[in-house]
């Protein structure tokens, strides 16, 4: 059947970020939407708002669509013991992963797909606000919530263009095919799913063989040319340095934005601001600067849309900011984006102390990463560490948040219980705090700011 043809769509994990923009997305498409999440979140109240049928209870006395005209969409985060996923499966339903889902509906439409091991929200988010900001018709899927549209999506119409975030993870971006790709980074992560970091690239390397003949590439500089084996594509590389195709020039920080320009075929930006702290954020910028202009989205436009571009929820978002205090959230779960993300603080506020708590994403990426973990998370000035959050995965035997934190040398340094951290924090002499991490860390952050208010 195609997609159209379904009357039901029943979501197992329809909390999820990913999931919840597809359920919208069918929504406004006036399909009756089911689903079942563990967590009641505020995002699943919101979709319950909107119409949709949720439960919270693992329980298939809750089920109550019938085989004939039902898809059911699920997600890698489900575990494979799920009873609900398990009934519709041996009851012969209709079972499909969110990517094919996701793969399906992009089939008709020009598609831009951002891929990239840290960096492809933001990115993604970026490229669809400039496209709509403009004018242009375009449906987008975000990785989080934009704070523009308050929302994981955009809805256009039936012949707009199409930006997704082309998650690597369970390799559900092998089912896209874009018109243009955007790969931000290809560092080693999710070596639950990959074992090794050359495993990892060959997954970005059938990536790049999905892009549609004749489409273009926009590569981060420093990824090696070697992850792409074309010749019926355009590959442009993007980043700061001279010899980039596209690049980022003059970038300074201004209080707590980024001011920079782009220069890119032939033609500068000028006078951008991003509101977002971080050199790695202006890269992702300069990719999203670079994709319109490839679109030929007027410059003018172009330079509204990234000024105006006011970030997404749990990337670099700053919920106080005094003469007194700052308090900045972020997603950052990767060695490598803790170290980007505390840098980026630290540049923003040079004479300020800056106190870091950090919730540690997956027992086995925590055991891959201890050491890198450590290094980046030395570099706060003092640094409280969380329990691990297990996510998907059960407990690893001899992998712990005390052992992460016996290889950190911060000058402060201890760990916290995420029930007993809010008080922790507001008996301390705080100038900047950053919070990081992809777990339920997310959910003191609300407590944090009114406490620090």
């Amino acid at each position: 059947m195609s997609l159209k043809e379904y009357k039901n769509i029943y979501f197992v994990g329809i909390g999820g970020i990913g999931m919840s923009a597809l359920a919208r997305y069918f929504n406004r498409k006036n399909v009756n939407i089911f689903g079942y999440d563990r967590v009641k979140s505020s995002l699943c109240v919101e979709l319950e708002n909107e119409g949709m049928k949720i439960h919270y209870i693992e329980d298939t006395s809750h089920i109550s669509v019938q085989k004939e005209n039902t898809l059911v969409v699920y997600t890698p985060a489900i575990p494979s013991e799920n009873t609900e996923l398990n009934y519709f499966i041996e009851n012969n339903y209709i079972v499909m992963k969110r990517s094919e889902v996701l793969g399906k509906i992009t089939e008709d439409h020009f598609t831009i797909a951002v891929a990239g091991t840290h960096g492809k929200t933001t990115t993604s988010t970026m490229i669809a606000h400039i496209l709509h900001d403009s004018g242009m018709d375009c449906t987008a899927f975000f990785g989080g919530i934009s704070t523009n549209y308050n929302s994981n999506m955009i809805f256009g119409t039936e012949k707009s263009v199409v930006v997704v975030e082309a998650d690597e993870f369970d390799r559900s971006f092998l089912t896209i095919n874009p018109d243009i790709a955007v790969i931000t980074s290809v560092d080693a992560d999710h070596l639950d799913i990959y074992q090794n970091k050359e495993r990892l690239i060959s997954a970005f390397s059938d990536f790049t063989n999905k892009i549609k003949s004749g489409g273009t590439l926009f590569l981060e500089e420093n990824i090696d040319m070697s992850v792409v084996n074309r010749e019926d594509i355009s590959v442009l590389k993007y980043g700061s340095s001279i010899s980039s195709d596209c690049k980022g020039t003059n970038i300074f920080t201004d209080k707590n934005t980024m001011k920079f320009q782009v220069e890119c075929n032939g033609e500068t930006f000028a006078d951008l601001t991003l509101n977002m702290g971080g050199v790695y954020n202006v890269m992702n910028a300069v990719a999203s600067v670079s994709v319109a202009n490839l679109l030929d989205v007027d410059s003018s436009k172009i330079i509204d849309g990234v000024n105006t571009f006011m970030g997404i929820r749990r990337r670099f978002e700053t919920h106080i900011s005094s003469d007194n205090l700052v308090f900045i959230d972020d997603y950052a779960h990767h060695p490598k984006e803790v170290k980007e993300c505390i840098n980026a603080v630290k540049q923003m506020y040079p004479e300020r102390k800056v106190t870091v708590v950090f919730q540690p994403h997956l027992y086995s990426r925590t055991k891959d990463f201890l050491n890198e973990f450590a290094k980046s998370l030395s570099l706060a000035d003092e640094l409280i560490l969380l329990n691990i959050y297990g996510a998907r995965e059960q407990e690893i035997e001899g992998v712990s948040s005390q052992d992460l934190l016996n290889k950190c040398i911060s000058p402060k340094k201890e760990l916290s219980t995420l029930n007993s951290v809010v008080d922790n924090i507001a008996d301390k002499d705080i100038e900047v705090l950053l919070t990081l991490g992809a777990g339920d860390i997310s959910t003191i952050v609300e407590p944090l700011r009114l406490k620090l208010s």
